[in-house]
């Protein structure tokens, strides 16, 4: 009769580390017409379920608009129009993210598509505002925007205004400076 040692058994916790993770649906971020009806049906229900009664329904058909996908369903939005508060910069009027999909850097995304545009327009900087909303005020910051005080404040006694200068591309012809 041979003696068997210990019997070991795998750690439950190894296990589950080659085991492997199901694949993360990516999001998909576009621009949008907001003129055209579906979209602005699809941004109006966004609106509606992210903001409900907090805020006024923008007009879409002013400024740029993008939507954030989640395999065929549309998860988020963002607007970005031309400000009237600061010269030659843009305002980002909404970014609003479903309950579901919060937690997954969508709000920065949009923003950073934001900024894209505001370059491609030649706007210098954009602006916005939070008003009691911590997670959103925390987006701004991650993305590079500081705290600033406008001249003449748009808003509550209580909201933070938003600032983040655009730097321009550096020119492809040799005739410009490339230093930024």
């Amino acid at each position: 009769m041979s003696e068997v040692g210990p019997v070991v058994l795998p750690c439950p916790r190894s296990a589950d580390r080659r085991r492997k993770r199901p694949a993360r649906t990516p999001y998909r971020i576009c621009e949008v017409d907001g003129q055209d009806d579906e979209i602005a049906d699809t941004l109006t229900e966004l609106h509606c379920l992210t903001f409900f009664d907090g805020a006024p329904i923008p007009s879409f058909d002013l400024g740029h608009w993008w939507l954030a996908f989640h395999k065929a369903a549309a998860v988020a939005f963002a607007g970005a129009v031309p400000s009237t508060h600061a010269r030659n910069a843009g305002y980002i009027c909404r970014v609003g993210v479903l309950q579901a999909h919060r937690g997954r850097r969508l709000q920065l995304r949009l923003m950073q598509a934001a900024e894209l545009r505001a370059r491609r327009n030649g706007w210098t900087c954009l602006v916005s505002d939070t008003t009691r909303n911590v997670a959103s005020a925390n987006n701004f910051i991650c993305a590079g925007y500081r705290l600033y005080q406008p001249q003449n404040p748009w808003a509550f006694a209580d909201t933070l205004y938003w600032r983040k200068f655009i730097c321009s591309r550096p020119s492809l012809h040799g005739t410009h400076s490339k230093r930024l």
